[in-house]
């Protein structure tokens, strides 16, 4: 017994596995005393007998012992401290810099153990959120999110567009296969005629496709000019959240999360239509009518009651142009790429450049000035649509003899354009026909 009071000086407690609660070592204790021996106490506590031993020998429950380090960065405080703040927490620049400036050459490990309280600090101030709310019909909050869904057999990457209402919380969701600027515009649309009104605010991200600018200190911001005309267009401000903090635009933040988890999660479908299926009756069935932990009470009669009327009418609002003017060359197989997509274009313009017209969901391949081809646009991404009046008269195609087609789509005066090379140089980049 009294090596195991040597092994462990009064007030320090054993290590390890031989740490227990306070309880357990008052009911050591107290089963001692009732005569209880020491391998009966460790069966009914469930530790080694060794543990209740160590216990039993310091007479109580003892702090945990902390191990002394050496402190070389004593006195550096405010020099921690001031870089730790200029490289966002970086521990690795600190050490670089301790070395180069001070001449103190320590591990990581050690600058880490020296700015833990300031990392604590730094990731209490990010997740300080102050809950504040707004007005019926006053602000709109947007974001992006992205989620791999598995459609049609194969395991691609949808972007989430998810508008929030800040007062009642409804929701409004719609899936593309890109983050780009006319998403975020088709997006808004969306949620406008979803919700049957304009608010006054719309809060979003500082998304690289609507704001150029916005600066951390002086809280400038520069907005992308599709984007003013946009919100003049509807008539609506524009309101950026503080860089770095996301969760200013706190109630959109969540609604991402609440649409990963509870829409799309563990699910799978057959096409891109069953998707958007999937998702507006979702919103109509779940997130319009649960209970909303914060307001108490469905979104969709929180909106009825109080917001609709509160949003600035549709009546009279055209939709707003998005249309993108794109210049492609054709590839030899016969197709031009937008977004991730193909489309078919006559064969004998493989290696022109034409130029391309997406607006309201189509795809629209012009050259020299005439229309060749008009097709729907894709969801998602790598998809394919293909014509086979595109394909016709093309080398080595099974059952078609070679001739001149016009153009789907084309006037029926229209010009076919020159063959642009042999027909065995097509057959050879094809790899000996379709």
């Amino acid at each position: 017994m009294s090596s195991l009071i040597e092994a462990y000086p009064r007030g320090v407690e054993p290590r390890r596995d031989a740490m227990k609660a306070p309880d357990d070592v008052s009911a050591m204790l107290k089963l001692k005393a009732l005569g209880w021996g020491v391998k009966r106490i460790a069966a009914e506590l469930g530790c080694s007998k060794h543990t209740v031993k160590r216990w039993l020998a310091l007479g109580g429950w003892r702090p945990c012992a902390s191990p002394s380090r050496s402190k070389r960065l004593d006195g550096h405080a405010e020099w921690l401290a001031e870089r730790f703040r200029r490289h966002a927490g970086n521990a690795d620049v600190i050490r670089q810099e301790l070395a180069r400036e001070k001449g103190l050459t320590v591990s990581l490990r050690t600058v880490e153990r020296a700015v833990a309280p300031l990392r604590r600090d730094l990731i209490a101030q990010a997740r300080a959120t102050v809950r504040f709310e707004t007005a019926p019909g006053e602000q709109l909050q947007i974001d992006f999110g992205v989620r791999r869904v598995e459609i049609g057999g194969t395991v691609t990457a949808v972007f989430l567009f998810v508008a929030t209402l800040g007062y009642s919380r409804r929701l409004h969701v719609r899936a593309y296969g890109h983050e780009k600027q006319d998403s975020w515009f088709d997006g808004m649309e969306s949620a406008f005629r979803a919700f049957g009104g304009v608010p006054q605010e719309v809060l979003l991200d500082n998304a690289r496709a609507l704001i150029l600018h916005h600066d951390p200190v002086s809280r400038e911001v520069v907005l992308h000019p599709r984007l003013h005309a946009f919100a003049r267009h509807w008539g609506f401000r524009v309101r950026a959240c503080a860089p770095y903090r996301a969760r200013t635009k706190g109630k959109d933040e969540r609604g991402v999360g609440y649409v990963k988890r509870n829409a799309i999660a563990g699910r799978s479908f057959t096409s891109w239509a069953e998707l958007e299926g999937h998702l507006d009756a979702w919103t109509r069935d779940i997130a319009d009518q649960r209970q909303h932990g914060t307001t108490g009470e469905a979104p969709l009669e929180r909106f009825r009651r109080d917001e609709a009327h509160a949003l600035k009418p549709l009546a009279g609002i055209p939709p707003f142009t998005t249309a993108r003017d794109l210049v492609r060359r054709v590839g030899a197989d016969c197709a031009v790429e937008v977004d991730g997509n193909a489309y078919s274009v006559p064969w004998r313009l493989i290696g022109e450049r034409v130029r391309v017209m997406v607006e309201a969901g189509t795809v629209r391949v012009l050259h020299a000035g005439r229309e060749v081809a008009v097709h729907a646009e894709l969801k998602g991404r790598h998809g394919r649509s293909t014509q086979d009046a595109h394909l016709v008269g093309v080398a080595g195609s099974a059952g078609h003899p070679v001739r001149l087609t016009r153009p789907e789509g084309a006037a029926a005066d229209m010009a076919m354009p020159a063959l642009l090379r042999p027909l065995a140089e097509y057959e050879a980049v094809v790899g000996g026909g379709f």
